[in-house]
């Protein structure tokens, strides 16, 4: 094992930590935004900021407003001195669709994910 898989590896065990912070009983995300080795980033995946922490409704369906970790992280970033630009994603499960959109348009170059998602479109 190279340095790098030895690298990436100790992330998602990271990321796997953070996904527990996930209020979400269905399915816990955690992500970590690394660059030049450090961490600029992470997040889970759950309700916005001033919401309940109530991720599904009656019938066990995730609610609409409900953010992906990714999301979490890279909105984390936006709102502070730091930049995506050249970063690796590292995520508990392979993004979807719309995730990677955002991780394209914020700069990240990379993705390692620990487990495929049920589509994988997102990340072909």
């Amino acid at each position: 094992m190279n340095k790098q898989e030895k690298y990436d590896r100790a992330y998602l065990r990271m990321a796997s930590e953070w996904s527990l912070l996930s209020h979400c009983e269905r399915r816990k995300v955690g992500a970590l935004i690394v660059k030049g080795r450090m961490i600029i980033s992470d997040g889970y995946n759950g309700t916005p900021s001033g919401f309940e922490n109530v991720c599904e409704d009656d019938e066990g369906f995730t609610k609409w407003y409900v953010l992906h970790a990714e999301a979490n992280a890279i909105l984390k970033v936006a709102g502070s001195s730091q930049s995506c630009e050249g970063a690796t994603l590292y995520l508990t499960m392979s993004p979807c669709t719309n995730c990677s959109k955002l991780i394209h348009q914020a700069g990240i170059k990379r993705v390692v994910y620990a487990s495929e998602y049920k589509d994988l479109s997102g990340v072909e």
